[in-house]
This record gives C-alpha cells, sequence and structure tokens, in this order.
C-alpha cells in the first residue's frame, strides 16, 4: 500500500488556519471534559465549631463530618428508623454481658489502610479513654477486645440494652490508625473524601473511587456553613446552591411554587424545648413550671413563628416519629391561661391592678436565651414572650451565641433557654432521658437541676432489661413522672425542611439528621 500517492498543495496560511481550528478544537475538548466534572454545592445551618478540629471524637464534631459523607460507623439507622450494619455486618450477644461484632472485610480508609478490627479498637478506645469529653456517655463499657483479624467482643458492666444502638452515634466513626493529623486531615471510609477547610465557612469534599458501597453520582461536594437562614434561602433561590438545609418559614410557599426548586420537609426526632432554670426560686416550684407550660399557646408558635409548616405542637420529651414515645399516655398541657394563674396563685405569683403578676413584691420577669443558627428560635422565642406577657409576666428575649448561652446554663444565670435537641441520636430513649434525667445527667445536673430517685431507679433499670416490652413499660413511666414534674417544657416537634435545586436527584432525609450527603445524591 502506497501512503503518497494523493497529494495535496497548501499554502503557509491555509497550514496556520488549519492549526488555529485544530487547537481551538482541542479546547472545546479541553472544556468539555471539565464541564461534565460534577459538582454537588450545599449551604448547612451549622458546621464543625470545636476550634477548627475535624476529629470525629472531639465533641459533636463527628456529627458534622458524618453528614459530609467523610465517616462511617459501626452501625447505623435507616431512613424508617431500623437498625442496619454499615461497617460491621452483623452482632450476636454472647451472654448478659457480652456481644461480638463481625466487620466488614471489604473495606478500605481513603489512604488506603485496610480497616480491620485493630482500626476498629484504635477508634473506640480514643472514645473511651477518660480524657475523652463525651467518655462518661459511654461508661457502660467495660472492656474492648480483637477475637479475629475482623471480630470484635465488647464487654459492659451488667446487661445494657442501648450497647448496639450506641455504636450508631458518629463520636464512634472509625478511623484510619495510620491518620497521622485528624484534626486537620480527616481520614475515613465514606464515599467522599476530604479535600479543604475553612473553620465556619466551608468544607470541600471529592469523591472516594474505591468506596466499599459503589461509586457516588458526584464528583465533588462543596459544603458551606451559614448561620443566618434568610442568606440559606437566598441560595438557593440565586440557583447559586443545589441543596439549601432550613430555610427560612417565611419563604416556604415561594419556594414551593418555584418551579427550579423542590422542598421536602419530614418530622425528625428533633424538639424544641424551653429549659427551664430549676435551681433557681420561683422556677424550682414544680406549680411554677407546669402553670409556664399552659400558658404557652404551642398551636400558635406552630401557626405564627413556623408559618404552619415547620412544626406540630408537641406532648412529651419524644417526637411521634420515635418508636419509645408515650404521647398516647401521658397528659397534654394544653393552652389554659386560666389553670396557668391559679398554680401561680398557689407558688405566690399574684396579679396585681395592673394586671401583671408579681413575685415577692417585684413584678414577676423572665428573660429567654436562644440563639439563631436555627430558622426556628428567635420568631418561636418572641411567640412566647408574647404569650407569657399576655398573662402578666413581664418577658423579652436575649439572641446569644451557641457557646455564651451553654456557659450561662452551666453557671445557673439564666431563667429559660430556648434549644432545639435531637431526642434519639442513637434511636434508643436511654440516650436523651439518661443526659436530661437521670439525676448525675450532664443536663440534668448542668441545666435543669432536676432529679427525682424515682426517676433515676426506672431510667437505670430499663438500660439494663433486656426485654423489650419492659423496657417500654418503664420508659411509659419515665415519660409520665417528666411531663408532671415538668423539669424541661416541649415545645413544638421540628419538621426538617430542605430547598433542592429541581435537578437534584437521590436525596433521602434522615431522621437522626446526621446522615445527609450520601454516595446516591446526583443530578437528572
Amino acid at each position: 500500500m502506497k501512503f503518497n500517492e494523493l497529494k495535496i498543495n497548501l499554502s503557509i496560511p491555509a497550514i496556520a488556519v488549519i492549526l488555529i481550528v485544530a487547537l481551538l478544537c482541542t479546547g472545546c475538548v479541553d472544556t468539555k471534559e471539565v464541564s461534565e466534572e460534577k459538582v454537588l454545592r450545599v449551604v448547612f445551618n451549622e458546621g464543625p465549631d470545636t476550634g477548627g478540629s475535624l476529629d470525629p471524637a472531639n465533641g459533636w464534631t463527628g456529627w458534622y463530618v458524618h453528614q459530609a459523607g467523610i465517616y462511617e460507623t459501626l452501625f447505623y439507622y435507616d431512613a424508617d428508623m431500623n437498625l442496619m450494619p454499615k461497617l460491621a455486618t452483623g452482632y450476636k450477644q454472647l451472654n448478659d454481658t457480652e456481644w461480638e461484632i463481625q466487620l466488614r472485610k471489604d473495606v478500605t480508609f481513603h489512604d488506603g489502610t485496610k480497616m480491620d478490627a485493630d482500626a476498629v479498637l484504635s477508634s473506640l478506645n480514643r472514645v473511651l479513654d477518660p480524657s475523652n469529653s463525651r467518655s462518661s456517655e459511654y461508661s457502660f463499657i467495660k472492656d474492648v477486645q480483637k477475637t479475629g483479624n475482623y471480630t470484635i467482643v465488647i464487654e459492659t458492666n451488667g446487661t445494657c440494652a442501648p450497647l448496639i444502638s450506641s455504636l450508631v452515634d458518629p463520636i464512634m466513626s472509625i478511623v484510619s490508625p495510620k491518620a497521622e493529623n485528624l484534626d486537620n486531615e480527616p481520614v475515613g471510609t465514606g464515599p467522599f473524601k476530604f479535600v479543604s477547610f475553612e473553620p465556619g465557612t466551608s468544607l470541600e469534599l471529592e469523591k472516594n473511587p474505591d468506596y466499599w458501597g459503589g461509586e457516588a453520582k458526584v464528583d465533588r461536594v462543596l459544603i458551606q456553613y451559614n448561620k443566618d437562614s434568610t442568606a440559606r434561602t437566598m441560595l438557593i433561590k440565586s440557583g447559586d446552591v443545589d441543596i439549601a438545609r432550613d430555610p427560612l418559614q417565611s419563604e416556604y410557599s415561594a419556594l414551593k411554587n418555584n418551579p427550579d426548586i423542590n422542598v421536602t420537609s419530614k418530622e425528625t426526632l428533633r424538639t424544641y424545648f424551653l429549659y427551664v432554670n430549676g435551681g433557681k426560686a420561683p422556677f424550682n416550684d414544680t406549680r411554677v413550671r407546669q402553670a409556664l407550660s399552659y400558658a404557652i399557646n404551642r398551636q400558635e408558635i406552630v401557626d405564627t413563628a413556623l408559618e404552619g409548616v415547620s412544626g406540630i405542637p408537641a406532648t412529651g420529651v419524644f417526637t411521634n416519629t420515635m418508636p419509645w414515645n408515650a404521647n398516647n399516655r401521658i397528659k397534654s398541657y394544653e393552652y389554659n391561661p386560666e389553670k396557668a394563674l391559679e398554680l401561680f396563685e398557689e407558688a405566690g405569683i399574684t396579679k396585681g391592678d395592673d394586671g401583671k403578676l408579681y413575685y415577692n413584691g417585684n413584678p414577676f420577669t423572665v428573660e429567654i436565651q436562644t440563639y439563631t443558627k436555627r430558622a426556628a428560635l428567635q420568631p418561636s422565642a418572641e411567640v412566647i414572650a408574647s404569650e407569657l406577657e399576655d398573662i402578666g409576666i413581664t418577658s423579652k428575649v436575649t439572641i446569644l451565641e451557641s457557646a455564651a448561652l451553654q456557659e450561662n446554663a452551666l453557671a445557673g444565670t439564666y431563667d429559660f433557654s430556648l434549644s432545639a435537641w435531637n431526642t434519639a441520636p442513637i434511636g434508643d430513649p436511654d440516650y436523651f432521658l439518661s443526659t436530661h434525667f437521670l439525676s448525675t445527667g450532664s443536663y440534668a445536673s448542668g441545666w435543669l437541676r432536676y432529679s427525682n430517685p424515682q426517676v433515676d431507679e426506672w431510667i437505670l433499670e430499663a438500660r439494663n432489661e433486656s426485654d423489650t416490652e419492659k423496657r417500654a413499660e418503664l420508659y411509659d413511666k419515665v415519660q409520665e413522672q417528666i411531663q408532671e414534674d415538668a423539669p424541661v417544657l416541649p415545645v413544638f416537634y421540628a419538621n426538617e425542611i430542605y430547598a433542592l435545586s429541581s435537578n437534584v436527584e437521590g436525596f433521602v432525609m434522615y431522621p437522626n439528621e446526621y446522615t445527609i450527603i450520601t454516595k446516591d445524591i446526583g443530578f437528572a
């Protein structure tokens, strides 16, 4: 075969034109390749606030790095609150105090290290170490041993029914044992790998090409953190983000009617509470706390502050989504200002000729402290203050940073604090009930100054009870008693709201709130 039979004579200018066109075409191909990168842009209302640390074993940081898809735990709860294996394949209870957990064999960390029993032991022991600020929450664990390359046994101090559920908390995320700087360079097993982080501002991720659970549908994830709900709403309306968490309630209808935006809402495990300083008179009187609960019109708060869309009036501490709730058994504090005034008078808080309530000869004055990173907090606090004013209580609302609010609560220098709490982060009632109503619990002793020996007995008995029905009976008793004691006032159950660009697909809302960015989110 001859290649020189066809001859074409080209001038120098013609050759130059061809070369320019070729270069332009090459540029077009490169541009197309870049444009095909799939980038998911997200704005959240809060992010890691532990001095810039991204270590999941540092305080509550695990929630945020788990939300981002960097880390995973041995077990997790699916969207219907079913307990499922994640980095574990299963478990079995060997006896009253020992639990065997089998691990996946096909998992590697982002740095290429194999996940095995040694890695799991190292991760769990970081949390159990007494130097960890949350180690007391796992004081029921006596020991963790490796019994095979992919098998561990956890021994508890006595029977501990919530053991497996406790491993769901993101603080128990499994980290690479070879990672040298987990504060600044997180190394997990999740579908997305760490790229960069600006404390309080942003987190950048790239997909993990070796993810054991299958390939992620986007190449990169850019997460912004913005406490301003107005700003988050504007970002989704302008198309600058693809997903916005917790937009303004007042914009709900406008977002629903926008053809370029899909709005999704779901009741979660989060309850908004009015924390009461039970260590300060007159709030240390049960009658006063009950009167305050009768003075709150929860339906008005939902209709006014929440625009009727982002919550429902609360009965007890647990939402209706929580399988262990006793809301059909306990007494609800329906709005009843007459009953409130009766209880106030019994407690020595009486109405003057000016229509105001007085305590010890002075106007009964209260302060509601709250923070802003959740859109519902400030307007709800303002409605509550207005309702208390209607009954004769001089009220004011103070907006603080979360750290300052917590500092005041622990110091006992507050009246009320309106706060939002995920009441079942591990899917088991023990966690919230123990922290808030067991005398030694961090919130019972630190925020509420609440102690009831009978409640203590029921909580501890339920923790050590393996029979589910018997546990449920004990937790029903606890919920009935704390409803009567009113150490904290449930206000409403949250409906989590997300606004998404209309081309986003595969997004699922999980009630526990710390599973958000998954491998299945992509673009249509």
